[in-house]
Parts: structure tokens; sequence; C-alpha cells
């Protein structure tokens, strides 16, 4: 992945927080702490929690996509899937801070009409999956360009402008679709199926993060490709629990999976609006 640029981030109190939580040095184990965020920002913290309700929409995101698209034409599928982006999305520019429900409802949407559009690109135009991510890629640098040009920073603890919040959401639509992309290129380009794919990308991932830990990589970059390559490990393992036998999953259908990731993510929304957190 094309790194966004880094920058320095003021840190503030004793605040912590997972893969987001403040600048590093290279090289180094030293870390400032969190930078503090406003009470204008319209994304919650980065905790071990947010990363629990993230993985939980990328993997809903998939199995419902390919319910809708099987029980319906996929093209009204389709048009159903922009339908209830469009309308998370005006909610969510429509309130003023940040409400646990409204944003991953907007984030289980993006998941959805994310991985109905890699899948259109593959099925409808016959686009390779590796072409298809490249594209993703290309698409995901011009956009952390732009951010970046625009405003100077690419971290997520600063959307607190409308201006930002959508070059944010701009990013994490593509960053689905590219992780969308990236998943199906491991499972069927490369031939190592769902459960392959997922142990792989969790591997990735755990790297990363160490090598977050161990300041070898600064907090921004860092969370971004962490960002990235949750959308294939939840997919993978979700495809993995609904797909039949025969091609290598559990056999527990796209709907009951469906069902059971969109009740753990409630539970998730739940437990940060009753404890008063940000997940």
């Amino acid at each position: 992945m094309t790194e966004p640029p880094q920058q320095n981030i003021e840190p503030h109190g004793a605040t912590s927080a997972v893969l987001d939580g403040g600048s590093t040095t290279p090289g180094t184990s030293t870390r400032t702490a969190a930078p503090e965020r406003t009470a204008l920002a319209k994304v919650p913290e980065i905790t071990a929690w947010f990363w629990v309700a993230k993985v939980l929409t990328t993997g809903m995101g998939e199995t419902a996509s390919d319910f809708l698209v099987h029980q319906l034409d996929p093209a009204v599928a389709l048009a159903l899937g922009a339908a209830g982006l469009a309308a998370a999305l005006v909610l969510q520019f429509a309130v003023r801070r940040y409400v646990a429900w409204i944003y991953w409802l907007a984030v289980v949407m993006v998941s959805v009409f994310g991985t109905m559009a890699a899948d259109a690109v593959h099925v409808v135009l016959g686009v390779p999956y590796v072409a298809s991510a490249v594209f993703f890629l290309a698409v995901l640098s011009a956009v952390f360009f732009i951010w970046f040009r625009t405003e100077k920073t690419l971290s997520i603890h600063s959307v607190d402008t409308r201006r930002r919040e959508m070059f944010y959401w701009a990013a994490v639509l593509t960053t689905f679709a590219l992780g969308t992309a990236t998943g199906d290129m491991t499972a069927y380009s490369l031939d190592l199926g769902y459960f392959a794919s997922g142990l792989i990308f969790a591997a990735v991932i755990g790297v990363a993060a160490l090598a977050y830990w161990r300041g070898w990589i600064a907090a921004i970059p860092a969370f971004w490709f962490a960002y990235i390559l949750t959308r294939p490990l939840g997919a993978s393992f979700a495809d993995w629990t609904a797909v039949g036998a025969d091609r290598g999953g559990l056999g527990w259908g796209t709907g009951l999976v469906t069902v059971g990731l969109g009740v753990c993510i409630a539970a998730v929304t739940a437990r940060e609006a009753l404890g008063g957190r940000k997940a």
C-alpha cells in the first residue's frame, strides 16, 4: 500500500489508543500520548472496541451483499445498497457530533455497497481481481493525496469539519472496495481459499501492529494500513462461515451469518452507548 504522508500530532494527557494513538519516532519504542479528540469530532476514538466493530462490519457487509445479490436481481440489490448508503451518510452528515449507532450504520452500508461495487467491477465488467485491486489502490492514493494537500493531515482525530468528513468517508468507501478486491484476489486468483486468506491478513495486521508498537511505523500510516486490511480479514472469515463445504466453508449460510454479525454489532454499539465510551 502507498503510505499516506506522515505528520506530527500534538499530544495530550494520558489517553491511550490503538494504532492511531499518536506520533512515533521510527526506530524507537517511545511514543506520545493520543491526540485530543475535539468535541466536534464525528468519528469514534480508536480503541480495541473500534477494531472489533470494524471487523464485524466488514464481515456483515460481505455476507449481506452476497445474500441480497442472490435473493434479488443484482441491479435491484445494487440500487438498494446505493440508496441505503446515501440515506446512512445523509444521517451521518446531519448530526453535529459523533453518535455511535449512526456512525456504525454508515460503516455497515459502506461495507455492503463497497462489496457490491467491487464485485460488479469483476462480475459485470469482467475486470480481474488483481486489476481492480490496483485500480482501487490508485483511487485511494488519489483521495489521500488530495486530502493531505487540502487539510495538511490524514489523522481521523482531526475530522471535525464538513470538508474533512467528506474526505474521510471517501477514503473509507475506497478502502472497503480495495479490501474486497484484495480479499477476493487471495481467495480466488491465488486459490488460497477463505480461511487461509483470513489467517494471512491477520498475520500481516499483526506484523503492522508490532511495527507500530516498536515505533517503526508512525501512527497515521499504521492506522490506514490496518483499516484497509481489516476489510478482507473480516470478509474472509465471514465467507468461510457462510459458504458450503464444497467451497471450503462451514455452510452456515449468508443470511444466518449476516443476522449474527448484525446482533454482534448492535451489542458493541449498545455497550458503547450504555458505558459512555467511544468504540
